[in-house]
């Protein structure tokens, strides 16, 4: 089952160097809503004014106010700046394709974990301890209601 045709645009982004859990979480939430809808409560996640709840990746997680149906959640920053600029380009690349940005709804919204990059620590006495950068792969599609 491939999502092919006119009326659909898709963004992707590789190693995103932001957390593999929190994209997760986040393309959970904006699966099937609209694109402007979910780009201004992103833009609200970066404010620390709204909360993206966490379903999943919930172990220790604090309740947040404002929450409708769940309770725990957090504010992602990285990773909505990396959703955001996303977003952005996906509306791009619809109005590119001749679609309407208004009325654009996210159908496809898919995070994995990326290619880890090795590093080290430097420590006491000559030693390292090794340490890996996360990074995602993100990949959004959008597709334009009829009403």
């Amino acid at each position: 089952m491939g999502i092919t045709g006119e009326q659909f645009a898709r963004v992707k982004a590789n190693e995103l160097p932001c957390s593999p859990k929190h994209a997760i979480e986040i393309a959970r939430f904006i699966r099937n809503q609209d694109v402007n809808h979910a780009l201004d409560y992103l833009n609200e996640v970066v404010a620390l004014k709204k909360a993206v709840p966490f379903r999943r990746f919930n172990r220790n997680v604090a309740h947040k106010r404002g929450l409708v149906g769940w309770d725990a959640g957090r504010y992602p920053v990285k990773a909505s700046k990396g959703y955001i600029k996303l977003l952005e380009g996906v509306k791009k690349n619809a109005e590119y394709s001749g679609l309407d940005a208004d009325r654009l709804v996210i159908v496809h919204a898919a995070a994995n974990r990326g290619k880890g990059q090795k590093a080290f620590f430097p420590r006491a006495m000559g030693r390292a301890t090794p340490k890996r950068r996360e990074t995602v792969n993100i990949e959004i599609i959008v597709q334009e209601v009829q009403e």
